[in-house]
């Protein structure tokens, strides 16, 4: 039988999704492993080979696909522990790294000035200059590169960023130090001009630094798994996710490593959109998905069945990170995850995050040595987590130590310890709920109107809470939501956009010139469609589109083209149309008669691969009948009761109102009173999350009745 397999390593779980040619899934999930990616990996799969009947061996053997995101290229990133790398730039403009572009979170914040991603004796000047229209302003002075070759050297550079002046205009003298890179320094080297040809130096710069200083590490990461991957039995084709939404060869991702960044989060919404496309009654659903994990809380959005994507991703703070410059799928992340710690500061007040107790050691009641109090604590001394059933029983939690964790929080604030445990929970909703509204309500969109699709392995302790907080009356949960990312890679293809930067007024276009820019990104597009073949895509597609802008504006929007060549005036006159309409749906103005400015031309190419079906639940065996009942403390509501049921025994249709615990595998769903859940013929659960009018009760009365 022809399986395909999916992973996605976080920061705390490595989950592990396999499919068979019935599309009928199996999920494993494991502890990440701070090693090598496949100890993890083969872990899970040995809870899912004895499943189908096979050896681990004999599963990766029948795999035709390996589909494999990972946050090791951002870990590194935080961490610093990428390439010792080098920036090489024009003379006189050693400071792009350190000035970044400016801004401010709030105007009464005071916040240290970062150091740069590269130092500053890493920083290399090269004697050159062209200008904006492409000319040679100052010739290439070949000796500063190799005195910048020979100060590389002394330092043990293993990476190098290249990004000169108006290289995206004429390269040749970005080139021409890539050359004599390759001649003089064994080091991995990225070009700003074929990387990111964006106007913004900062950008271009940041990316392209980060990019060189990725290549090592995920040369040797991609490496590893590979080897190991082929050494257990696998003979198939090995894909990454990107950023972007898609996947890529192995070669692809190491030439350009920077787009594995975040790309774990990114798969979240490709499969909430399949969950949304089968469960609500369009093929173009408005939803909020969010999948939270063990280290981070991720939320991305979808208007009308697409995507949104982003150019603006940073890597730590906003300004006062590093951004990479590249598009991407909008995911916004904030340390909310299971294993956040909860601490009290100086003045008394209890934080949630953004430190998290990873894999290793771990929340206290995984009973792995760690002592710090987590979410993942308040929830078992909630009751929201089954100590006998977590993770289908494989491992069993310890109450008296998540107990004791909580213990000295539940000092410094006066309080009891189930208390400190629901001010934990009541604080992680209220910060995910802060990151929800900054990027639905800061951008006109009305939370009430989306659906919520909620993935990862603590997404359905608190979910019905968090919907009732932005007004959501729905909320999806697939039963695949303890590995949404990982599922989503199943649903991914392969996709890769190439750019070229070529400055145009519509006003009086140059169409031959814009087409030749048009056509070199399709060059580079059908290249990457050709590296494909041997995966049989079953269709094609390239799509073209212009970064463009109205005059004296400083950011563009993208504008679709109608082909990936503009054939007449017509065609110029249909992008000016839809720029306007663009501009009109972002910004709720427009300029008719406005001449448009367009600056980078892009091909985007996707190659559409066999999915997985959403095949209809199998009809379960058991009934709707709970398999214990304990006391489970309830924001707003206390201590009530509470019926527990095993998802895989609950038929089609059914239809449970809280209060009420379902466990799942790979996930707990905690439905709060006033709500309701009911089973879909694909196995997802379908919440009603209630208005959510209860009378608060004291803590103190919710204890005792505990």
């Amino acid at each position: 039988m022809d399986f395909r397999i999916s992973v996605d390593t976080g920061g705390t779980f490595t989950d592990v999704v396999v499919v068979d040619a019935h599309g009928e899934m199996h999920i494993g999930k494991a502890l990440t492993t701070a090693g090598r990616a496949f100890d993890a990996i083969r872990e899970a799969l040995e809870q899912i080979a004895p499943d189908i009947g096979l050896t681990v061996a004999q599963l990766l053997a029948q795999a035709s696909q390996f589909a494999y995101g990972t946050t090791r290229a951002t870990n590194a990133i935080v961490e610093g522990k990428t390439a010792r790398t080098a920036f090489f730039t024009t003379r006189g403009f050693p400071d792009i790294l350190l000035m970044r572009e400016g801004g401010k979170l709030g105007p009464f914040r005071h916040q240290p000035f970062p150091p740069p991603y590269v130092p500053r004796y890493l920083t290399f000047e090269i004697t050159e200059r062209v200008d904006s229209d492409g000319e040679i302003f100052l010739p290439l002075d070949e000796a500063s590169i190799v005195e910048a070759i020979d100060g590389c050297r002394s330092h043990g550079v293993e990476a190098v960023g290249v990004c000169l002046l108006w290289s995206t205009v004429n390269p040749a003298h970005e080139i021409r130090v890539g050359e004599l890179l390759d001649e003089h320094l064994d080091v991995s080297v990225t070009l700003s001009h074929l990387l990111n040809p964006v106007i913004r130096e900062y950008r271009r710069a940041s990316s392209t630094v980060i990019d060189a200083s990725l290549k090592p590490l995920m040369q040797r990461f991609l490496g590893d798994l590979d080897d190991d991957l082929r050494a257990a039995g696998f003979a198939g084709n090995l894909l990454v996710s990107t950023s972007f939404g898609g996947s890529w060869p192995t070669a692809e991702m190491i030439d350009r490593p920077i787009y594995s960044v975040g790309s774990g989060p990114s798969m979240a919404p490709v499969a909430g959109l399949e969950c949304g496309r089968a469960e609500l009654p369009t093929d173009t659903p408005d939803l909020l998905v969010c999948d939270t994990g063990g280290t981070t809380f991720d939320v991305g959005l979808i208007s009308s069945g697409q995507i949104h994507y982003t150019a603006d991703t940073w890597l730590g703070e906003r300004w006062t990170g590093h951004i990479t410059g590249t598009k991407a799928v909008d995911v916004r992340s904030i340390g909310a995850g299971g294993g956040s710690i909860v601490s009290v500061d100086s003045g008394g007040l209890m934080h949630v995050g953004p430190d998290s107790a990873g894999a290793e050691p771990g929340p206290a009641c995984y009973g792995m040595g760690g002592a710090d109090p987590t979410i993942t604590d308040a929830a078992v001394l909630l009751g929201y987590l089954d100590p006998d059933g977590f993770l289908g029983g494989r491992l069993h939690l310890d109450v008296a130590a998540a107990r004791r964790a909580f213990e000295g929080v539940a000092a410094r604030l006066g309080k009891t310890v189930e208390e400190a445990a629901q001010g934990a929970m009541v604080i992680a909703t209220q910060n995910v709920v802060s990151a929800i509204r900054e990027i639905t309500i800061a951008q006109g969109i009305d939370p009430r109107e989306l659906a919520i699709v909620a993935g990862g392995g603590a997404s359905g302790l608190n979910v019905v809470q968090m919907a009732r907080e932005l007004g959501c009356r729905q909320v999806l949960l697939p039963r695949t939501a303890g590995a949404l990312s990982a599922s989503g890679a199943l649903q991914a293809d392969l996709i890769s956009e190439f750019s070229v930067s070529r400055f145009a007024e519509t006003r009086a276009l140059d169409r031959d010139a814009v087409n030749a820019a048009l056509a070199s990104a399709k060059d580079r597009a059908d290249g990457f469609v050709e590296s494909l073949q041997a995966l049989a895509p079953r269709d094609v597609r390239l799509e073209a589109s212009v970064d463009a802008r109205y005059p004296g504006q400083v950011w563009e929007l993208e504008t679709p083209l109608p082909a990936t060549r503009l054939r007449d005036d017509d065609d110029v006159r249909a992008l000016v149309a839809s720029f306007h309409d663009i501009h009109e749906r972002v910004f709720a103005v427009k300029e008719p008669g406005q001449y448009v400015e367009c600056l980078i031309w892009r091909v985007r190419a996707t190659a559409e691969l066999d999915k997985p079906r959403i095949v209809p639940l199998a009809s379960a065996e058991g009934d709707a009948q709970p398999l214990r009942h304990r006391n489970v403390i309830f924001a707003r509501h206390g201590a009530e009761d509470t019926p527990v049921y095993a998802g895989e025994l609950l038929p089609v249709d059914t239809q449970i109102a809280g209060p009420a615990v379902v466990l799942e595998p790979t996930t707990t769903l905690v439905i709060d009173p006033g709500a309701v859940v009911r089973v879909s013929e694909h196995g997802t659960y379908i919440i009603d999350a209630g208005p959510g009018e209860a009378t608060p009760q004291p803590i103190e009365a919710a204890v005792q009745r505990a």
